[in-house]
């Protein structure tokens, strides 16, 4: 059986948003998405678009392609993208470091990533 690429996306997202520390209403705030709207993604009750996951990839700080990957777009490629997901994980989780260094690097990372 298929694993279902709605459940797959929200449940990421979810984790994607905790480890930024984000409630859903700072994250609707920040894309200008519902808050509703996040909740039912993240429960898998709806599927967004494209649009929709590139406004929550930008809000989140992390890689469009692994949003689609997730939500069943684009096939997963062993490449840069996953790199970046892990690298932006590792800025998130270090103990070490405050919020306000958390996005500084990852303003810092994604200046040397992006095209």
């Amino acid at each position: 059986m298929s694993p279902n690429p709605v459940g797959d996306v929200g449940s990421y997202l979810k984790d994607q948003r905790q480890q930024a520390q984000l409630s859903l209403r700072q994250l609707a705030e920040r894309t200008g998405i519902s808050n509703p709207y996040l909740s039912q993604i993240e429960r898998g009750l709806k599927k967004p678009s494209a649009e929709i996951l590139q406004a929550l990839a930008k809000g989140l700080r992390i890689s469009a392609e692994q949003l689609y990957v997730h939500a069943g777009i684009l096939e997963a490629s062993p490449d840069a993208a996953e790199t970046q997901a892990d690298a932006r994980a590792a800025i998130r989780l270090d103990p070490r470091l405050t919020d306000k260094q958390r996005k500084v690097l990852l303003d810092v990372y994604d200046s040397f990533v992006e095209d």
